[in-house]
């Protein structure tokens, strides 16, 4: 199969066999199925870590802050490894580590090796598995592929979550981890069997210096988003920090330009479509996990507050259902989809589909049912924007840079989701009246009107990322 022209010379593509393409395809979606949902496995247990280690609420909540910090941090690392000759050592490396780490989460070890557990589950996989479906299935047969990928890396969080939940309310939270020590096991043995080589003629080198300095300013970002408390006491401090953060950022984004063996390709990311499509990543995914987070704490408010449903961690996690199921059949329908509409339409289109969620859950949740149809909306319009963001990004971009293009955008979500779940703990916390545990019902009301605005502005940089389109398509 003879792949794109490349200076006037065709380059020749690296397709698997048939029989092996069939083996790769699910291996590629269990692995970041696993990945998505063993990351994922600190959010409904963060109560039981609290009580289990004898350690405070915000201290727990590191279980699930440290797993986004080492993701967002390491995914542009073997997005570059990913893109030389070593992606499959790399890939299986990669999973020994999140193995190890599984081990360490189910030991009876102190609290400081959960969190170093944590971390090591939280290192993400999804850039590398699309990189391996562009290099390694037919053109047409690796977008749909790639647009599954990036779907099931969201809806994992709706598979772990009430498993997870299950297992800690009936064996406690060594139990629910072990479920993560067992499906990542089961990940190794999958990758050990199905991942191909690279293509021959790859090099790949890791820029060290910016390496360490997106570290640094990803930390203090993620921070600053988890720790909601220093933004209501110590706003000056919160504020100094955050320049901080500008600061490195710019500091690094220099530090690519100049180097010859750049981290994430900058110039890449500058142009409009990529830098486009990252905009309406890091906007919709603050509104998107903000929707999320309000749907999930409204149902397990306890009835006294005046509103609620008091459900259990587990109860509460099978509203999630709703919300993996309809964000897989839309990540299903939208590859058929794109034959007839371009991707930022499509992008457009489930931005204006998860504002519809916000306004549902802003207008009724007075029944459970309503908390539901929500979550399935929010899902449906997930699923389609996750399936339809690679393709606006792929579209400029190099087979061999595809796993460092997709890297950067899995940042850019990680950031966004981070964000919104602060985001919406601040204005809940503001809605919070003194001496009251929980905020006021209309606190809600406010959170859900943010989250349309947020979409507004996804659907506004959609649209003008298929103007451009278009008018280059049509000049």
């Amino acid at each position: 199969m003879t792949g794109q022209p490349v200076g006037g010379v065709a380059v020749e593509a690296f397709p698997v066999a048939r029989s092996e393409a069939r083996l790769l395809v699910p291996a590629l979606m269990f692995i970041a199925l696993v990945v998505a949902a063993v990351a994922s496995l600190g959010t409904p247990l963060i109560t039981s870590v609290a009580t289990s280690f004898h350690v405070s609420l915000g201290s727990a909540q590191w279980t699930l802050t440290v797993a986004l910090l080492s993701g967002a941090v390491a995914t542009p690392v073997l997005g570059r490894l990913g893109a030389g000759p070593h992606r499959r050592a790399t890939i299986l490396a990669t999973l020994a580590v999140v193995v190890a780490g599984s081990a360490l989460t189910v030991l009876p070890l102190p609290f400081a090796c959960l969190l170093a557990g944590r971390a090591a589950q939280g290192v993400g996989l999804t850039s590398l598995m699309m990189g391996v479906a562009r290099d390694h299935l037919p053109e047409e047969r690796s977008a749909a592929v790639i647009a599954l990928i990036s779907v099931v890396s969201i809806i994992g969080a709706g598979v772990g979550y009430p498993l997870a939940a299950l297992l800690a309310e009936f064996g406690g939270v060594r139990a629910a981890y072990g479920l993560g020590l067992v499906v990542t096991a089961a990940t190794l043995l999958t990758a050990w069997r199905s991942m191909p080589e690279a293509p021959e003629g790859r090099s790949a080198h890791v820029d060290v210096a910016g390496a360490v300095v997106l570290a640094a300013a990803l930390l203090l970002v993620l921070f600053l988003a988890g720790e909601r408390n220093l933004w209501s006491r110590h706003l000056a401090v919160a504020a100094g920090l955050a320049v901080v953060a500008v600061v490195l950022l710019c500091v690094w984004a220099v530090i690519e330009l100049r180097s010859t063996t750049p981290l994430v390709d900058v110039r890449a990311v500058r142009h409009p479509a990529v830098a486009g499509a990252n905009l309406a990543m890091f906007v919709g995914g603050i509104g998107m996990y903000l929707l999320l987070t309000l749907i999930t704490r409204y149902a397990q408010t306890p009835h006294g507050a005046g509103y609620g449903f008091g459900l259990t961690t587990f109860v509460a996690g099978l509203v999630l259902i709703p919300f993996s199921v309809l964000g897989f059949v839309a990540g299903k329908l939208t590859p058929r989809v794109r034959t007839r509409i371009a991707d930022p339409l499509l992008l457009a289109g489930s931005a204006v589909v998860v504002g519809g969620g916000f306004a549902l859950f802003a207008a009724a949740r007075s029944d459970l049912a309503e908390l539901f149809a929500a979550m399935g909306v929010l899902g449906f319009g997930v699923g389609g924007f996750s399936a339809a963001m690679p393709g606006v990004i792929l579209a400029v971009t190099p087979k061999s840079e595809t796993s460092s293009a997709m890297s950067f955008n899995y940042v850019v979500r990680s950031v966004g989701y981070s964000l919104g779940s602060a985001i919406g703990g601040l204005i809940l916390a503001a809605g919070t009246g003194p001496g009251h545990l929980f905020p006021d019902d209309s606190a809600y009301t406010t959170a859900a009107l943010v989250g349309i605005g947020a979409m507004a502005i996804t659907t506004l940089t959609s649209l003008a990322l298929a103007r451009r389109r278009s008018s280059e398509t049509n000049p």
